[in-house]
């Protein structure tokens, strides 16, 4: 019996020092719950909720370039079903993702200032066409990276560097 006490007495000790651990966790955790309610507001307000849309509609097209290219014949059924893949929850977690970054590098303060000027009627145009200035100069950088790949200039000059390193191709090392 009396080994059961001294039992007793650890398991005691042992909770109340969880439970002293973890309570400042706790206040913690619910103060920086309240930051990550303010950033994801943020992230509205600042028009990057609607930029994580963008990214989920790229990705989807990108994909969905794939796998058109690999089955030429897909019913339009696939599609509408192909569409619903990313949904709310994936949504979800990259704003929670996205906010921990904030949250992170950001006292509570300036989120609040941002989400203050975000709010004012000067930034609503510029809001408004975020969206669409980010995605054709994403176009732009894509249609840039591919002119100076297909170069002759840019390839000669790839050429002359694995020359001058005297690099040797994966498939002609063995030989």
């Amino acid at each position: 019996m009396k080994l059961k006490k001294p039992v007793q007495l650890m398991r005691a000790v042992l909770l109340v020092f969880l439970i002293l651990c973890v309570s400042p966790s706790i206040v913690w955790a619910e103060a920086e719950t309240g930051k990550r309610a303010d950033v994801k507001k943020l992230l509205k307000v600042s028009g990057l909720h609607d930029q994580m849309l963008l990214m989920k509609n790229n990705l989807l097209d990108t994909f969905g370039s794939t796998i058109a290219f690999s089955y030429p014949k897909i019913p339009p059924a696939f599609w509408d079903d192909f569409n619903t893949l990313v949904g709310d929850n994936e949504m979800e977690q990259l704003i929670d993702d996205v906010a921990k970054v904030y949250e992170k590098h950001m006292n509570h303060d300036v989120i609040l200032k941002l989400i203050e000027m975000f709010e004012t009627p000067f930034w609503a145009e510029w809001r408004s066409k975020m969206p669409m200035i980010s995605s054709e100069a994403g176009v732009a950088g894509v249609e840039w990276a591919q002119k100076i790949s297909q170069s002759e200039a840019f390839n000669q000059k790839v050429d002359t560097l694995i020359a001058k390193h005297k690099l040797v191709l994966a498939t002609e090392e063995n030989h």
